[in-house]
């Protein structure tokens, strides 16, 4: 068997502690945790003890052991990281949103294909439940064609965190580019890339400073992708609506996997990522002729799988599952956005 690919991760804020961290723990025949940068801190020494605290990022460019690093870092370092990493040629995982401009998207791309190392961006919400769910419930066409999809990520926020960097900044630092990136994600792996763009963006909480809402259309040749999220959200409706010729399905609650790691469960233990029976999706459709009404229980996934679809490409040679491509396309289309917002008109998006 191969050995185990020898990772460093960029900081040990939330994504490390909540994602990345208990992601690489229980896979420890595929990664080995071998740096964790703390430039003050020693919160990793707890959970990580086999690994080794480090104040600078250049002890991890410059270790020659070091085969993959983790640029979990605020968006704004996305680019700087990642591109000296790859310059150091290790193999790297960015944080979405991937970058903040499109055209430093592919100064990466171009950059990692150069120096042949393999560069990913952790789109782990390809591995929520629900999506895993609609995905299935899409492929084999349950509602015959599909007419209508709508897709939600809201939460309740109505107070400004001061000292955040996610509150402060240009127009790519509010929820457009954090949690717009996933849902924006999800569609282009379902849909493909859109016609045209419409975006409304606004800034809803009191004392606010970046975007906190938006309502945003990916139109395709037969139905518009309706994608939204909002900061003021406290009675959470359907996360997901898809209406078809055949029939409808509606899907509540979200994803168990987050809260058990903030919690501190791991991805290994039995029955991650189920999903309580009230949470299960409404499908009410017409197949082979006969009428369905009922709850669809929820298919359950993992975040870890992110790794060790990574871990195939890079010791097996296999296909990678987030192409930087698609996370350029991601990009391209929340600028898309940025345009749709400023002239108040849709705007068409061009297949690069």
């Amino acid at each position: 068997m191969s050995k185990p690919v020898v990772t460093a991760i960029a900081s040990f804020g939330m994504s490390g502690v909540v994602y990345h961290g208990p992601s690489l723990k229980v896979l420890p025949e595929k990664f080995k945790i071998h740096k964790i940068l703390e430039r003050t801190k020693n919160v990793s020494a707890l959970r990580y003890p086999e690994a080794k605290i480090v104040r600078s990022y250049e002890e991890i460019l410059n270790d020659p052991e070091v085969e993959l690093v983790i640029v979990n870092t605020p968006d704004f370092l996305h680019f700087d990281m990642a591109k000296q990493a790859i310059e150091a040629g290790k193999h790297i995982v960015v944080e979405k949103p991937f970058t903040k401009t499109s055209s430093d998207a592919r100064e990466l791309i171009a950059l990692a294909k150069q120096k042949g190392v393999i560069m990913t961006v952790y789109q782990n919400r390809r591995f929520d439940n629900g999506f895993m769910t609609i995905k299935k419930i899409i492929a084999e066409k349950l509602l015959g064609r599909l007419v209508e999809y709508e897709s939600h990520y809201d939460r309740y926020r109505n107070y400004i965190q001061e000292g955040s960097w996610k509150e402060d900044g240009d127009e790519r630092t509010g929820v457009l580019f954090n949690l717009g990136s996933h849902i924006v994600d999800q569609a282009l792996a379902l849909f493909g890339v859109p016609k045209a763009v419409t975006a409304n963006l606004n800034i809803l909480r009191t004392g606010g400073r970046t975007t906190d809402n938006f309502d945003i259309r990916l139109h395709y040749n037969q139905f518009n992708a309706t994608l939204r999220t909002s900061y003021l959200v406290r009675e959470l409706g359907p996360q997901y609506i898809l209406h078809g010729t055949e029939g409808s399905f509606t899907k509540m609650g979200s994803d168990p996997q987050e809260e058990m790691l903030k919690i501190h469960h791991l991805p290994n233990e039995p029955g991650w990522g189920e999903e309580p029976q009230s949470d299960w999706g409404l499908l009410n459709t017409t197949i082979n002729g006969l009428h369905f009404k009922g709850k669809i229980e929820t298919i359950p996934s993992n975040y870890a799988d992110f790794f060790v679809n990574l871990y195939a490409v890079i010791r097996e040679g296999k296909e990678l599952l987030v192409k930087p491509e698609e996370a350029l396309t991601t990009i391209r289309i929340l600028e898309a956005c940025l345009e749709s917002n400023r002239l108040k008109k849709t705007v068409e998006f061009l297949s690069e």
